[in-house]
C-alpha cells in the first residue's frame, strides 16, 4: 500500500548537501592554513573565505582543532595515494626506491598541512597530530622495508638488516626535508635526490 511507502529522497539530498559543504570546509581551511598558519587563522577565516557566517561551521565542526585533524588526514590520504601509485608502477625494487624518494620529497612540500603536522612543535600537544606521525611513520618504514625485501628477493639488493637499513634511508631523507622545502628549483630538487640515491645504491645493490 501507498500508505507504508517511505520518501528518503528528501533526507538524501540533505545529506548530500551537508556532506558537499563540510568537504567544502574542509578544502577552504587547507587553503587558509597553508597562507596564514593554523595557529594564526580563526573560524572566522575560514568562514570569510567560504562567504558564511561563523556560526555556520559548528554544526559540521565543534573547534578549529577538529578543521585541522580532517584537514590533515586529508592531505595523509593524499600522499600515501601518490607514493602507492608511483611504486606500484614498476616492479622494479631499484625503480620503486627512486620513484618513492622522489615522490615523498616533492609531494612533502606540495601539502603544506601534512608538512607543518610533522614539523611544527606547537602542534604536538595535540593527539591526533602523535597518531598521524606514528601511522605515516610505520608506514613508511615498513614500505622501505619491503622494497628492500623485494630487491634481495630478487637479487638486485644485498641488504643484510633490512629494518636498520630502511630506518638510514628515512633518516636521510628526514635531514634533507628542510632544504629541499626551500628549493625553488625543481631542478636542483631532482639532482640531489639522484646524488642521494647514488650514495645508497653503492651500498645496497649486490655486485
Amino acid at each position: 500500500m501507498d500508505f507504508y511507502k517511505i520518501d528518503y529522497s528528501n533526507n538524501l539530498v540533505e545529506m548530500n548537501k551537508k556532506d558537499i559543504f563540510k568537504e567544502k570546509i574542509i578544502e577552504t581551511a587547507r587553503n587558509v592554513f597553508s597562507k596564514i598558519g593554523f595557529r594564526k587563522t580563526t573560524m572566522v577565516d575560514i568562514a570569510k573565505a567560504l562567504y558564511k557566517a561563523k556560526s555556520s561551521l559548528y554544526h559540521y565542526f565543534k573547534s578549529k582543532e577538529e578543521i585541522l585533524k580532517a584537514v590533515v588526514e586529508r592531505e595523509a590520504e593524499i600522499f600515501k595515494e601518490k607514493l602507492e601509485s608511483a611504486i606500484g608502477s614498476t616492479d622494479d625494487p631499484m625503480e620503486k626506491l627512486i620513484k618513492y624518494t622522489k615522490t615523498r620529497m616533492k609531494t612533502f612540500n606540495t601539502l603544506a598541512n601534512f608538512y607543518t603536522a610533522f614539523k611544527d612543535d606547537y602542534l604536538e600537544n595535540y593527539g591526533f597530530i602523535q597518531k598521524l606521525r606514528k601511522d605515516y611513520d610505520r608506514f613508511e618504514f615498513e614500505t622501505i622495508k619491503g622494497i628492500l625485501e623485494e630487491g634481495n628477493r630478487k637479487g638486485i639488493f644485498k641488504v643484510e638488516d633490512t629494518g636498520l637499513t630502511s630506518w638510514a634511508i628515512i633518516t636521510a631523507m628526514k635531514g634533507l626535508e628542510y632544504p629541499w622545502a626551500v628549493y625553488e628549483n625543481p631542478e636542483k630538487i631532482d639532482r640531489d635526490i639522484d646524488a642521494l640515491l647514488g650514495v645508497l645504491f653503492y651500498g645496497i645493490l649486490k655486485r
